[in-house]
């Protein structure tokens, strides 16, 4: 299919004739044309407008023309924050916290991150790219079309190889967008507990090198927190990936804040992921720097956790995005729809705050604006048609109902 019209949408969601990663106020303003259409070309948008202009823009019509009466149509959820390549789901652990364990406690007594390394150590590569490669076509379905995958449940030299060798199969299987990001820091290992150095430094001299010869990596993390890795040593190890030619995204304030946020804007990092405790000072930091504040509503719901302070941190002009965190031990899902319903239920985001802190915003937090997060000339045309609803806000008001109706990749329906 090369060339197909969109006709008869009932509003073209967030078309945009330029990028613009969008800060505090401006994250309300969400650009609509209503009764509109939609021309797409070898997969990329290349002409839009209201019904009334089809005819002086698109003189002669394609042979392909999809009639969205009653249908609203919006560009895919990027989710810029996934732990999606793992071996095994972790539901006892679910029961743990039902019991009233902690999610320290839980990693205290083997469970948790460590849980996880140690099932994806046992695991091939090709089961964990058969269990991955499932995980991402439902989330497709879901309405994603652009993903970052995190490694870090490896924690070996092996592990982390194979881990990061998976999602660069992953990259080279779909069509869609997958950013790869290399969390070897995301914990100490068992065999190092006693000797934090001396994992810190298999890492810079041992993982990255490997990872830079073989193009693994887009992006470096650390999980910076209470019991796992101070901000100094988060900043000896990202400083050693920016190095190899890699960026920084980084786990900050999930739990306690204990300097991350001033050491990863110091570090540039392109973002700051989980933001569930966050002081004044370090809202009025990230207010002042480019670094994006991505947010991670369901594993705060799934651990019971106080949501991040969204409203404070637009209200103090904060670039903010939207993720899933879809991990098998606290956020089980990688469904961007319930990720927008809680922003704006939990975290009091409105429906158009939310639904570009998932898409133009989120794009920015994957480096992916040139490619998606809007209706723009040039852009990816993948899409969401929703089902007949009356009007946006349905989306996050109606939170257990699938209103996605198709996807579309690459100006194809999945």
């Amino acid at each position: 299919m090369s060339s197909l019209v969109i006709k008869n949408i009932k509003q073209l969601i967030n078309v945009r004739e330029q990028n613009e990663l969008l800060c505090g106020a401006g994250l309300a303003k969400l650009p609509v044309i209503e009764d509109a259409f939609l021309l797409i070309e070898d997969g990329i948008i290349t002409d839009y407008g209201a019904m009334y202009e089809l005819e002086l823009k698109v003189p002669q019509l394609p042979k392909y023309i999809i009639d969205a009466v009653g249908q609203f149509v919006l560009p895919t959820w990027c989710d810029s924050h996934t732990h999606i390549v793992f071996a095994k789901t972790r539901e006892e652990e679910f029961i743990y916290k039902l019991k009233g364990m902690s999610y320290a406690e839980i990693a205290a007594k083997g469970g948790g991150i460590l849980n996880s390394a140690n099932k994806l150590n046992e695991a091939t590569e090709e089961e964990l790219f058969n269990s991955a490669y499932k995980r991402i076509q439902q989330v497709i379905k879901l309405g994603t079309g652009a993903i970052e995958i995190k490694s870090g449940y490896g924690l070996t030299i092996e592990g982390e190889l194979k881990m990061l060798r998976v999602i660069k199969r992953l990259k080279e299987k779909y069509s869609i967008p997958i950013k790869a990001t290399f969390l070897g820091a995301h914990t100490y290992p068992v065999a190092f507990k006693e000797n934090h150095q001396g994992y810190i430094d298999q890492i810079i001299n041992e993982m990255l090198p490997v990872i830079a010869i073989e193009k693994l990596a887009d992006y470096i993390d650390c999980f910076c927190e209470t019991g796992f890795f101070s901000a100094d040593e988060m900043e000896t190890i990202v400083n050693a990936g920016i190095g190899f030619g890699l960026k920084a995204k980084l786990h900050i304030n999930q739990l306690n804040s204990i300097g991350g946020i001033e050491s990863a804007i110091k570090l540039n990092a392109l973002s700051v992921d989980h933001l569930e405790t966050m002081t004044d000072t370090d809202v009025k930091l990230l207010s002042q720097s480019n670094t994006i504040g991505t947010l991670l509503p369901t594993a705060a719901f799934f651990l019971r956790m106080p949501f991040q302070p969204a409203r404070q941190l637009i209200d103090n002009n904060c670039a903010i995005a939207l993720a899933t965190d879809y991990n098998p031990g606290s956020s089980p899902s990688g469904n961007m729809n319930f990720v927008i319903a809680l922003s704006c239920i939990q975290m009091k985001m409105l429906p158009e705050e939310a639904i570009n802190a998932a898409t133009i915003n989120a794009a920015y937090a994957m480096e992916v604006q040139d490619q998606l997060g809007s209706i723009t000339i040039g852009k990816k045309a993948n899409l969401i048609f929703t089902k007949p609803i009356h009007s946006l806000a349905y989306l996050p008001y109606s939170f257990g109902e699938n209103c996605i109706d198709k996807v579309m990749i690459d100006g194809e329906f999945v």
